[in-house]
């Protein structure tokens, strides 16, 4: 088998080559799904219907007892700070080029993995972290407490930071620049959480942040009067993201970043940044800064632009309806680094335990139209949850009178995202 060289580890697959649907039909597609579901949510949809406080559907009490059991967790805790030290010690004594598993540990499995399984199950960086198991062992008190006011805002920078090396750095394959990455990571969660607590994880580990992003979407929660787990409406749990400064700020970087991914891949991009004649680090970064720029600016001006409240709620706007952006964000993710995911997680996957006799099945790249497809299906199916949610949120947040009118230039706005997304899968 051929090993994937580091700089591949290193981006998304996206682009046209692989997607043999053309653009048109797919705009059409999304055009006449959210006007259809814009038109029926505002014609049928009078009240509020998602409740964060709507208890689920309970899962039997022994599933309960096994994942809150201390020995479960400590197992599962263990078995990742093994798995993060055996990555470490990988990056550290393996071959120093295109065969080290690192850059697919970084990229693939912890970036692209984590969320995904966020998804599916729930928060799990709160469970698997090194850095939280490794605080539990230290026997320490917090110094202080941690600034509320800072809210995500450190979540973000963290993250941004990750997608700046990713996408915008001079060498995104580099196993010194992931090292020295990893290196400030660990040193900056640790020292934080030793200084302010746990909650310091929860507010400024990138991971941690993305991965609770993620799990709002999960059909799986807790009912908050008896903490036991149970099957939830995605659209009430989505309501259960928390509204702190910063919220969102780590959408915008979610949702700008893989767009800017998609773009930078593009014939556009190379000839209008190859014409400038100033480094492609610096260009890329600026690139990069500008559609993370656009899309939080575009979101708070969205919200913004509508009538009939005070100032005070006018300003909260942002935050209380970020939580529509969650579906656009993860949709957009799948359809970008799904096929990324699926079979550079298995190269991945192979180096790290050095399964050399195991092929890697090219399950989706074997099947161009069942790809494009899922892209598709991944980009629309989120634009219409985030319209629903953002729809919802409205008449529950705003008078009477500015129900409809109010959400016009929040429709507007996730049309843009829509055919923004698709142009730069398809059409890019």
């Amino acid at each position: 088998m051929t090993q994937p060289s580091v700089a591949v580890l290193a981006h998304g697959l996206g682009g046209s080559t692989d997607l043999p649907i053309p653009y048109s039909y797919a705009l059409i597609g999304a055009a006449w799904a959210l006007t259809l579901t814009f038109a029926v949510v505002a014609f049928a949809w009078r009240t509020p219907r998602f409740d964060p406080d709507r208890p689920g559907r309970p899962l039997p009490d022994w599933l309960t007892r096994a994942v809150d059991s201390q020995i479960s967790r400590a197992v599962v805790a263990g078995l990742a700070l093994a798995l993060a030290i055996w990555v470490v010690i990988a990056g550290v004594a393996g071959p120093q080029d295109g065969r080290n598993a690192l850059p697919g540990a970084f990229y693939v499995l912890l970036w692209v993995g984590v969320p995904a399984l966020s998804v599916l199950i729930g928060p799990v960086w709160r469970v698997i972290s090194p850095i939280r198991t490794v605080v539990r062992l230290i026997p320490s008190r917090a110094l202080r407490g941690y600034p509320e006011a800072l809210g995500y805002w450190p979540g973000a920078l963290g993250l941004l930071a990750f997608v700046w090396l990713e996408l915008a750095s001079p060498n995104p394959g580099s196993l010194t620049a992931i090292k020295i990455w990893l290196a400030c990571y660990a040193v900056i969660a640790l020292g934080g959480a030793l200084l302010c607590g746990p909650r310091w994880l929860s507010r400024a580990d990138p991971f941690d942040v993305y991965s609770v992003v993620a799990s709002r979407l999960a059909v799986f929660s807790r009912n908050r009067d008896s903490g036991e787990l149970a099957w939830v409406n995605p659209f009430n749990h989505l309501r259960t993201l928390p509204v702190r400064p910063g919220t969102l700020a780590v959408l915008a970087v979610l949702l700008g970043s893989t767009a800017f991914d998609s773009f930078s891949a593009s014939p556009d991009w190379r000839n209008f940044a190859d014409g400038l004649g100033v480094s492609p680090a610096v260009t890329r970064s600026i690139g990069l800064l500008v559609f993370v720029s656009v899309v939080g600016l575009s979101f708070w001006g969205a919200s913004q632009a509508t009538g009939g409240i005070d100032r005070a709620r006018r300003r909260e706007l942002p935050g209380l309806m970020a939580h529509s952006l969650i579906p656009i964000v993860v949709g957009y993710v799948f359809a970008h680094y799904l096929s990324y995911l699926v079979e550079k997680g298995q190269q991945t996957v192979i180096a790290l335990f050095g399964l050399h006799d195991v092929e890697v099945g090219y399950v989706l790249s074997a099947h161009p139209g069942v790809l494009a497809s899922l892209k598709v299906c991944f980009v629309v199916a989120g634009h219409i949850a985030g319209v629903v949610a953002a729809h919802d949120a409205a008449i529950r947040l705003l008078p009477s009178g500015h129900q409809i009118t109010g959400q016009l230039t929040m429709m507007l706005t996730m049309v843009a995202y829509t055919f923004t997304g698709l142009y730069l899968l398809f059409g890019g």
